[in-house]
């Protein structure tokens, strides 16, 4: 076996002489770059000079050799301490060289690494083209980033599309207030927008890219509008809508807060009838609820956006119950009953009123001749739906049917109040008030009838509350809104458990002549996608005084939107399009009569509930989307985007990919385990807040430009000096906290924002932005920067990293914390997307790297096994595989160390190569993009014989017993052998106490009372003796007899 020393000459040859070459019949001395080695290394050559040149005290001949390698490593000394080796990493021009340099490459994909895994589909969420990316667009677009190089890296034909989510009120708003067509200003934003994403240095494929406001794109849109409605899916019915009345647009339920105002526009919104286009999505209710449990498995979807789904599907079970109704004042007048839907028939005893909708058909009845309810009902629509107001019927009265059996227990006799909290798709719109068992029918009780006390009918035992049957007003008024026991006011089902309860008294009700019925309600309610705006899909339906309303057929698609006309855009009231006369009246399509256009267009939730389909099919002229590339990519692998859309475009989009799974389009649907999902893997990232400053006084919102920030941990007013409030808040023009994401890669480099941003929250949590701590990202990269350089001068072609089983102890300690960065890093990116703790595992990695020696032969025979050094060419490749790890983080920085690190140039690497014009020393195929990514050895555990370390364990000097262990860190070694003890101490301290032994010795006698006084570690850690207080025992006398006293004393033993 050749010897360690012969085996690691690899540095010491490569930047030393080269003994073949042969120059003038000298040897040549090739001279050692100048950034190749660390400074630590300096002081080794300064020693080497003062032996070459130390007089009369070496055997060294003063010949021409020497005095070449005298003025070599002096100009190596020069070249190190020269001003450009010192000089800081210009990263805006790494990101400007390899950004070109990717550009370029994309003409030539055949210099592309080809895959040799599947296809593996990354989309995250398409941005709205406003004009201006943010801080949140840059946060989910790094992410899927990140995730794309990884996938490619790993062998995968990666979709990894951008397109622009093109339609809707801003453009048209815009339009209105610039005098601009929107058409134009959305291209411009389009424009502006791209190019800020290609600073980012994200690796999008453009040649997919798609505009949804491109009749292109909006003929398919409108296909699938048709085939809905030809299943009976899209249909037009009049109904009660929430209308915004400056954006003068219908909105869906979704798109209004709870406080009643619009989503967008912030407009109190209005309650008006309108004919209205609407979705089937009901139809879907029962796949959509339960195949959330398949999106569950593995934690593929966040249990948050699953919670979120099923409570906005809403299904509920419980019964239906009817309540007759009378008027005192005409005992002959038949009103027809009640229907109310409950999940709780076991607090039927409770009722104290009934509460309707406004726009329940007995409230509109009543109103006729009621000008006191008709006043309420012209506000009501303006109260939000916490709102307490409630208007009592007068005269009209309900029956509790559960009276007529047990009559002694319950108010028989209930008001009926309309309240604007009551939904009119809420079952038959029609709600039992149980004040005491409901939080929201407890805050409208007190209301109304404040001073009543309310019974309690189901309490948290079978005994029911301790001295205590009714709510009355006071601190202790809150009702009890748990499943628990009927109580004494419940008669016969006294102490019954509340669902069996609820069972036996709906079986009652029936027995007794009553209608009650087990019954299940959905929340969720049918899709209206009507907009009454001009900027936006239009709804391919034709409407013919004699045929009625006609489908466009599929060969006049698409139905192109008219030049807009800011004259006709500014109009108020109804669709701007009602004015375009020659847009609207047309020929019916049936039987060539005069018609007119629908002037609807289509909510824009429309578009982005299929985009990520026509993605993989982007030049298909004759369908949405073929199914032989429906089947090859979908469904999409890993979907990102904000947890503000859980509800809204997941549920849309799981709708439409569920309904085009039973067409032609996609007749698979994914297969038997996917059923029609359109993401299988979903990442929701956290919203980015911005560092918020605010005048205490008076609570307003601070300018940067007004902060005094000389001490940035006491920022005050640069007017008065005091001290202001400091907090995050999301980002918004109002509070001044708004970080343009552009400025900041213009300052700190692409590769540094990104890695910034994921470094400082994980994935899915909120993220404070704080530019201040990227400077430790700078640091990271300098680092990486100083341990590529060091690699570099190994001669990879001469020289190979040795075989496992001759690693030294501490190129068996890189070799394993390489093996696992690797392990962990592919956890994350396949799996975890952690990617916070992937940075750390990267920066440690480089921390190992940099305080790493590499073993030269002139500097010692035989390395030592107590410091960190390692073969050249393991060092390499540690480096190597850091930068593979390094790539999908920071692309254009792997890219440049890649490049010096695989460098065949000799020129000194003292600067950044900044110009794109030149001939790349590599072709783009050698690009560490089309390296693999890493993938871990499986050999469990190199130089396990390394790993083996004996321990002579002595109690107050006297041996106990002999433990066998892993061997220490090398560097607790090195430490040790310095009089640096503490670490090693506690390390060898912790190690023993761990051991049977010892827990053996401590169980026998006093021994578990011992104190420790110190431990000494000596012999490289194969001794180690444990120093306790002596424990001493004295017999004292007492009244009551003979005691023995345990006392500890400062002497010790031995």
């Amino acid at each position: 076996m050749e010897l360690a020393a012969d085996r690691r000459l690899g540095n010491q040859q490569a930047q030393g002489s080269a003994p073949d070459s042969k120059q003038g019949g000298k040897a040549s001395i090739i001279e050692p770059q100048a950034d190749s080695v660390p400074p630590r290394a300096i002081a080794i050559f300064a020693q080497l000079l003062l032996l070459i040149m130390r007089p009369g005290g070496n055997d060294i001949d003063p010949s021409e050799m020497h005095c070449q390698i005298l003025a070599s490593w002096y100009n190596y000394l020069a070249a190190y301490a020269s001003p450009a080796t010192a000089a800081k990493l210009d990263l805006q021009a790494i990101d400007r060289k390899w950004q070109a340099i990717w550009a370029e490459s994309t003409k030539d994909p055949s210099a592309r690494r080809k895959p040799d895994k599947g296809k593996f589909y990354v989309l995250p969420m398409f941005p709205y083209p406003s004009g201006t990316l943010h801080l949140g667009h840059l946060r989910v677009y790094t992410i899927s980033d990140v995730i794309a190089r990884a996938k490619h890296m790993q062998g995968h034909q990666v979709i990894h599309p951008m397109g622009w989510d093109a339609f809707g009120l801003p453009a048209e708003n815009a339009a209105i207030e610039r005098g601009v067509d929107p058409a134009a200003w959305t291209v411009d934003n389009i424009s502006k927008m791209k190019e800020q994403l290609k600073g980012m240095g994200g690796m999008w494929d453009w040649s997919r890219e798609l505009v949804t406001s491109d009749a292109c794109f909006y003929k398919h849109t409108q296909r699938i509008f048709l085939m809905l409605h030809e299943r009976g899916l899209a249909y037009q019915a009049e109904s009660l809508v929430n209308y915004d009345p400056i954006d003068r647009t219908v909105l869906a339920n979704e798109q209004v807060d709870a406080n009643g105002f619009s989503w967008r526009s912030g407009a109190k919104v209005e309650k008006i009838q309108l004919k209205q286009w609407f979705m089937r999505i009901t139809e879907f209710k029962e796949a959509l609820l339960k195949d959330l449990d398949n999106l569950a498995i593995d934690n593929r979807w966040p249990e948050r956006v699953l919670s979120m789904q099923k409570n906005w599907l809403g299904r509920s079970t419980g019964a239906k119950i009817r309540f007759d109704v009378h008027d005192p004042r005409f005992p002959s007048k038949n009103f027809l009953p009640l229907e109310v839907f409950t999940t709780r028939p076991d607090t039927l005893f409770g009722v104290q009123y009934l509460a309707l909708s406004i726009e329940h058909p007995l409230v509109k009845e009543l109103a006729i001749s009621s000008p006191g309810l008709q006043d309420f009902l012209k506000f009501a629509p303006s109260l939000p739906l916490e709102s307490k107001a409630g208007y009592v019927l007068e005269h009209i009265r309900a029956t509790n049917p559960i009276a007529s059996i047990e009559p002694s227990t319950t108010s028989k006799i209930l008001p009926i109040y309309v309240a604007p909290y009551v939904l009119a798709d809420y079952g038959e719109g029609a709600v039992m008030g149980v004040p005491g068992h409901d939080t929201r029918d407890h805050a409208f009780w007190r209301e109304h009838r404040g001073q009543d006390s309310i019974p309690l009918v189901v309490s948290s035992s079978e005994t029911g509350f301790p001295n205590r049957r009714f709510l009355i007003p006071g601190e202790d008024d809150v009702p009890f809104t748990k499943q628990g026991f009927l109580t004494s006011l419940c008669g016969q089902f006294k102490a019954q458990p509340s669902v069996a309860a609820g069972l036996q008294v709906v079986d009652l009700l029936k027995e007794n002549g009553n209608y009650a019925e087990y019954s299940e309600f959905w929340r969720i309610r049918d899709w209206l996608v009507s907009r009454q705006r001009c900027w936006g899909t239009p709804i391919p339906i034709i409407h013919c005084q004699d045929c009625g309303v006609v489908p466009v057929p599929v060969d006049q698609l698409p139905v192109v939107l008219p030049p807009t006309d800011l004259g006709w855009l500014k109009g108020k009231g109804g669709s701007p399009l009602d004015d375009v006369h020659d847009w609207v009246n047309t020929k019916c399509p049936s039987c060539g009569g005069d018609a007119k256009r629908e002037t609807d267009t289509m909510d824009t939730f429309v578009d982005s509930s299929w985009y990520y389909m026509r993605f993989i099919d982007p030049d298909n002229s004759e369908a949405p989307v073929s199914a032989e590339a429906a089947d090859l990519n979908l469904p999409v692998d890993i979907y990102v985007g904000g947890i503000e859309h859980a509800i809204l475009h997941l549920l849309y989009a799981r709708f439409i990919s569920k309904f085009l799974a039973t067409t032609l389009f996609w007749p698979s649907g994914g297969g038997l385990n996917n059923k029609g999902e359109p993401f299988k893997h979903l990442i929701t990232q956290g919203m980015v807040h911005g560092k918020t400053y605010i005048h205490p006084p008076t609570g307003r919102f601070l300018k940067p430009e007004e902060i005094d920030l000389t001490d940035p941990s006491n920022p005050r007013l640069k007017l008065t000096g005091e001290l202001v409030n400091v907090s995050y808040e999301k980002m918004s023009k109002s509070k001044y906290n708004g970080v343009d994401p552009t400025a900041c890669i213009s300052k700190y480099g692409a590769d540094a924002t990104r890695a910034h941003m994921l470094f400082q929250a994980p994935v899915s949590e909120v993220l404070e932005w704080d530019e201040q701590p990227i400077v430790g990202i700078q640091r990271w990269f300098s680092r990486v920067w100083r341990v590529v350089n060091e690699a570099r001068t190994v001669d990879t072609t001469r020289f190979k990293p040795p075989p496992i089983n001759d690693f030294l102890q501490s190129e068996a300690e890189l070799w394993s914390e390489v093996q696992q960065t690797i392990i962990n890093a592919t956890k994350i990116l396949n799996k975890s997307i952690s990617l916070n703790t992937l940075i750390s595992d990267l920066i440690k990695l480089t921390n190992t790297l940099d305080s790493t020696h590499i073993f030269s032969s002139s500097i010692s025979s035989s390395p030592s096994e107590d410091t960190r050094t390692v073969a050249p060419a393991l060092y390499h490749e540690a480096t190597n595989t850091l930068l593979r790890l390094m790539a999908p983080v920071t692309p254009a920085f792997a890219e440049e160390c890649w490049e010096l690190l695989h460098s065949t140039s000799l020129k000194p690497k003292t600067d950044i190569d900044t110009d794109t014009t030149r001939t790349m020393p590599t072709p783009f195929n050698n690009s560490i993009f089309n390296a693999p990514f890493p993938i871990a050895s499986t050999n469990p555990s190199p130089n396990s014989h390394l790993s083996q370390h004996t321990i002579a364990v002595l109690f107050n000097d006297k041996i106990r017993f002999v433990l066998k262990t892993t061997r220490p860190p090398a560097h607790l070694l090195s430490a040790n052998k310095a009089n640096d003890n503490k670490e090693i101490e506690e390390y060898m301290l912790e190690v023993i106490r761990k051991s049977e032994e010892y827990q053996k010795w401590r169980e026998q006698g006093d021994n578990g009372k011992r104190e420790l006084k110190r431990v000494i570690v000596a012999r490289g850690a194969r001794t180690v003796n444990l120093v306790f207080h002596a424990i001493k025992r004295r017999k004292e006398t007492s009244s009551t007899g003979l005691r023995e006293k345990e006392e500890e004393e400062e002497e010790e033993e031995g």
